[in-house]
């Protein structure tokens, strides 16, 4: 019988796991529905595709972008594993291509994004594949009380009531106490076991300063890391642009990237900064979530994050690869006012804003 540590070995070229790894598969193997808090870059994505391949029915992945879907499966093809994604940037002819190689055998995971998955059509042709495991990839996305809440996240909540014969497991990096409390409940009515493994990035050097002039402040964080990636991260649009020209007089190749841009300007930004090196984005929070770049060696905060959930996720973009990198946040009160207008006029409810 073929067991996990073979897998690892014989298929993804390891010859040891990595703290939490195997504790987590064999839950999963074991029939639990599981909840696992992760840092980045400590190989989380093992711990759901080894008990996909040991598992006779198909593993169906819930991921929330194209790229990261396409990412991840030319990894598992790379090493040998066959997998199929479905979004809606491929043609028809190409979705059908990809669904036959999961109803053929051929493709033990399929990677949809939440909406796809809950659609109609596809909840009854999963129902005939009868999957034995649900992976939720940054699943900090269903809870409200986090950062990243996405609406569509939420409709997970069914799976367990529509599969109740299926296991579920979810993963994040990032998810304090009542955000984890939130997703188990969500997923699982609670009924699974959450695992934390730390939240310990050894190779970040954090640094902290009060702002006070912020271009002479990003140039000197800046002196010594020509030629390597790194990302800016800014409150607004207006001021991502800021910085961008800023950077780019002053000689630097930086990259600007929001959510006022159209989609294709945004595409073609995010694939400068992950081919070409030297490469500075200045960016608001629209940049990030499944940016899978190793080599990023500094992130840079101008403003204060949301929250420490959305502080932890956007440093951690960075030494994904283990080697040191360095992190510099830049606070003012200003940020402390914006803040709270942002809050104010989110239209959350007043428990929310209370707790942000």
């Amino acid at each position: 019988m073929t067991t996990p540590a073979q897998i690892l070995h014989d298929v993804f070229g390891y010859t040891a796991f990595r703290p939490g790894q195997e504790e987590i598969i064999d839950l999963i193997l074991g029939g639990e529905n599981v909840l696992a808090v992760m840092p980045t870059g400590s190989g989380k994505s093992l711990c759901y595709q080894i008990p996909a391949l040991l598992l006779e029915k198909p593993t169906i992945v819930v991921s929330p972008l194209m790229a990261l879907m396409d990412d991840q499966v030319a990894g598992l093809r790379a090493d040998g594993v066959e997998a199929a994604c479905i979004h809606s940037g491929m043609g028809r002819d190409a979705q059908i291509a990809e669904w036959r190689k999961v109803t053929s055998g051929n493709a033990k995971l399929l990677y949809l994004a939440p909406e796809r998955l809950m659609a109609d059509n596809m909840l009854s042709a999963l129902h005939r594949l009868d999957p034995h495991l649900f992976v939720i990839d940054e699943a900090h996305c269903i809870s409200k009380w986090g950062p990243s809440f996405r609406p569509e996240y939420e409709q997970l909540s069914r799976l367990q009531e529509l599969f109740p014969e299926a296991r579920i497991a979810a993963f994040t990096a990032t998810a304090d106490k009542a955000t984890r409390a939130d997703i188990a409940h969500k997923l699982f009515a609670g009924a699974g076991r959450t695992i934390v493994h730390g939240f310990d990035r050894p190779n970040l050097r954090l640094g902290v300063a009060h702002k006070t002039h912020w271009s002479k402040q990003l140039l000197a964080f800046l002196n010594d890391k020509k030629g390597q990636s790194g990302i800016v991260y800014c409150l607004s649009r207006k001021f991502t642009e800021e910085v961008a020209s800023f950077l780019q007089e002053q000689g630097w190749n930086a990259i600007p990237y929001h959510a006022g841009q159209d989609g294709e300007l945004r595409k073609r930004n995010q694939d400068r900064f992950m081919s070409e090196n030297g490469a500075v984005m200045t960016a608001t929070i629209a940049f990030g979530m499944g940016i899978d770049k190793p080599d990023i060696r500094y992130v840079c905060h101008l403003n204060l994050p949301a929250s420490m959930e959305a502080y932890y996720q956007e440093i951690g973009r960075a030494g994904r690869d283990s080697a040191a990198a360095e992190t510099m946040l830049l606070y003012g009160y200003d940020d402390l006012r914006m803040r709270r207008t942002f809050i104010e006029e989110d239209g959350q409810d007043e428990e929310h804003k209370r707790r942000e």
